[in-house]
């Protein structure tokens, strides 16, 4: 799936599906080391309705549900032009009211937000551009996501499965014994890094994507 720059609504998948796609990652990478890591964590994980990715440069992004059928995505990466845009831009405008408005509205007085894209009634929008905007960073921010083939070229460290764990977590079926199995028969396989089962269920839990309902 292409995305354009900048990015438009319709360059996105549905939510559920950025969901479950940006989910796995995060449970596949989960550790009980990096849960303690507060705010200064890097890479992709959960935490409590959100999913967040940082790669302590150029990006950082979060996806959080809002309810049934809601989510809202909210990030920045060196490419957008919106916070410097002139006239300013509004990345709020025409905003549903549901929205998280003081977490949004802080990052703006910061300077850390480079776009806002909301979800509702299995549709995407965002607030209005200017036509001489050049990007906005959805591209280089989410391109590994809406793209099936990255999103396989992401999961290529985490072992020989991740063809079929990506298709159970995009129908929401990942169970826990799927995480046992992928542990059970890699081994460290060349990681840098240990499996950690104990925090992958925990974040496998939050995420909800072994089908069970998860309270937002």
């Amino acid at each position: 799936m292409t995305i354009h720059r900048p990015g438009r609504p319709e360059d996105l998948p549905a939510a559920e599906l950025l969901w479950a796609r940006w989910a796995l990652v995060a449970v596949l990478e989960a550790t009980t080391a990096a849960e303690s890591r507060g705010i200064h964590r890097t890479g992709h994980w959960i935490a409590g309705s959100a999913l967040r990715l940082d790669d302590c440069g150029c990006t950082w992004w979060a996806l959080a549900r809002m309810g049934p059928g809601r989510f809202v995505l909210y990030g920045e990466d060196e490419s957008s032009g919106v916070k410097w845009h002139e006239p300013a831009v509004d990345m709020l405008a025409q905003g549903p009211d549901w929205l998280p408005y003081e977490k949004l509205r802080d990052l703006l007085e910061g300077w850390e937000l480079g776009c806002v894209y909301w979800y509702e009634n299995g549709t995407w929008a965002r607030a209005p551009y200017p036509e001489d905007l050049g990007d906005d960073g959805l591209d280089c921010g989410m391109s590994r996501f809406t793209d099936r083939r990255e999103v396989l070229d992401l999961l290529a460290g985490h072992g020989p499965a991740a063809k079929e764990l990506l298709e159970a977590a995009e129908e929401y079926r990942l169970a826990p014994r799927a995480l046992d199995s992928l542990v059970a028969g890699t081994g460290n396989d060349g990681r840098d890094e240990d499996w950690d089962l104990p925090a992958m269920h925990r974040a496998l839990a939050l995420t909800g994507l072994a089908g069970e309902p998860v309270t937002t």
